[in-house]
């Protein structure tokens, strides 16, 4: 079983930045390909980026290109979510999640784990 807990979250002004954690406490954190979702009020859970299992791979979604970073510290059972430039349109609670599944999946069924998010506010 793994557990996922999200850290780092808040509120920020349009154009600042935020770096999200998330820490795992399984021992098999290195074999998962891990991934970044987010969900605003009344829409739907969407995919945001994610990384493989060590860490040489990443994928983003068009709205995340360009000013969100993921990566990840294996020895530390760690990814992270470095978001910069950050939009009004960026507030969501953001999920991460990890996928036994390789590839850089990308679909929320794809993942088998998931923590209970942290909320990013970002104010105009």
């Amino acid at each position: 079983q793994v557990q996922l807990v999200e850290s780092g979250g808040g509120l920020v002004q349009a154009g600042g930045s935020l770096r999200l954690s998330c820490a795992s406490s399984g021992r098999t954190f290195s074999s998962y390909d891990m991934g970044w979702f987010r969900q605003a009020p009344g829409k739907e859970r969407e995919f945001v980026a994610a990384i493989s299992w060590s860490g040489g791979s990443t994928y983003y979604a068009d709205s995340a290109k360009g000013r969100f970073t993921i990566s990840r510290d294996n020895a530390k059972n760690t990814v992270y979510l470095q978001m910069s430039s950050l939009k009004s349109e960026d507030t969501a609670v953001y999920y991460c999640a990890a996928a036994i599944t390789r590839g850089l999946p990308r679909r929320r069924y794809e993942y088998d784990y998931w923590g209970q998010g942290t909320q990013v506010t970002v104010s105009s």
